[in-house]
């Protein structure tokens, strides 16, 4: 069995990473480590069990992040994922919503790194697979950089070894989801010293990812690297990435991931499963060609989709592959001056 590798991860965003998307990167990214949804303890303990954990076994390396504070739910909760086949516990310490913040869990945990390491503890206790966080670098406008450390190396003692950083501060009030992925200074260097005061511990660099360039050169500087809105938007860069971490990986081609997505499409909508789930992350493959609006149209329509008819997949791909250059594509690919 290969060994835990953590250069190219996708991050987990809520109603983003469903098992379809994963299913999706997992094509483009044959080695990336995949990461679900948050999924609370409640959710796990008294929701329904197999909605929020199934996933197909093409989704290794997976792990299953778990959002909550009771170290008891916790490790029952990371013993069911474990039972259904996850790679990794990841414990959220990062978002800084405030209907997660309500939970008592998330961002607000870095407040009280003595629960969090209780929380790891349990968990380590409860699985034998990795138990990971995820997290920002401060609160508020703190930007010390003791904080970090100090939260840092609470989890240390538990024999935690991996951490995966937002490189900002979580701001806890006056902030919106989206404004905390924006407008908190990105502090890379904050991260490159965690990595040198801990340097027995991977250290995964999240935030601010936006191409293939920037990722493969903090690739170099960290342990690994996370993308997230740059993969949902832009998912060829999985690709990209990939390419440029494992020369030697086979990456399909837009024919063969439109062929690979209609049969994994065929076989969830016999179950049950609505088309427009599957074609939902699809709609950034073919950014930057032409044909890509024509493409996302068609795979957006709900009209199209309420046929819940797999073959639109290959209808949208190959109206795309025959419409005319579209303005936009044409003027990116013009050389200056013209």
């Amino acid at each position: 069995m290969d060994s835990p590798d953590w250069r190219l991860c996708v991050a987990p965003m809520i109603d983003v990473t469903d098992r379809h998307c994963r299913y999706f990167h997992r094509l483009l990214a044959p080695r990336a480590r995949l990461y679900t949804e948050m999924i609370t303890t409640g959710a796990l303990l008294y929701g329904n069990v197999a909605r929020h954990l199934d996933f197909d076994e093409a989704e290794h390396p997976v792990a299953l992040q778990l959002g909550g504070s009771e170290p008891d739910a916790l490790a029952q909760s990371a013993k069911l994922g474990r039972q259904w086949g996850y790679d990794e516990i990841n414990l959220n310490c990062g978002c800084p919503s405030e209907r997660v913040q309500k939970g008592a869990f998330g961002a607000c945990l870095m407040a009280e790194p003595a629960l969090v390491a209780d929380c790891i503890k349990a968990m380590q206790d409860a699985v034998d697979i990795p138990v990971t966080v995820k997290h920002r670098l401060g609160l508020d406008y703190d930007e010390s950089y003791a904080f970090v450390r100090d939260f840092v190396g609470k989890i240390y003692d538990t024999g935690c070894r991996v951490f995966i950083a937002h490189a900002r501060n979580a701001v806890l009030k006056g902030l919106s989801p989206k404004d905390n992925r924006e407008i908190p200074p990105l502090r890379y260097d904050v991260v490159s010293q965690l990595k040198r005061d801990f340097p027995d511990c991977v250290f995964v660099l999240n935030g601010g990812l936006a191409d293939a360039a920037q990722s493969v050169r903090a690739a170099a500087d960290f342990d690994g690297v996370m993308l997230g809105r740059a993969a949902w938007h832009t998912p060829r860069v999985l690709s990209e990435v990939s390419l440029q971490l494992w020369p030697s990986v086979r990456l399909p081609s837009d024919a063969q991931v439109v062929d690979a997505m209609m049969e994994y499409a065929a076989r969830q909508v016999a179950r049950g499963v609505p088309l427009r789930v599957m074609t939902r992350p699809m709609l950034g493959l073919v950014n930057g060609q032409s044909g890509a609006r024509r493409w996302r149209r068609m795979l957006s329509d709900p009209a199209l989709l309420a046929a819940n008819d797999p073959a639109l997949i290959y209808d949208a791909w190959r109206s795309q592959r025959h419409a005319p250059p579209e303005r936009g594509a044409a003027l990116a690919a013009a050389p200056a001056g013209v």
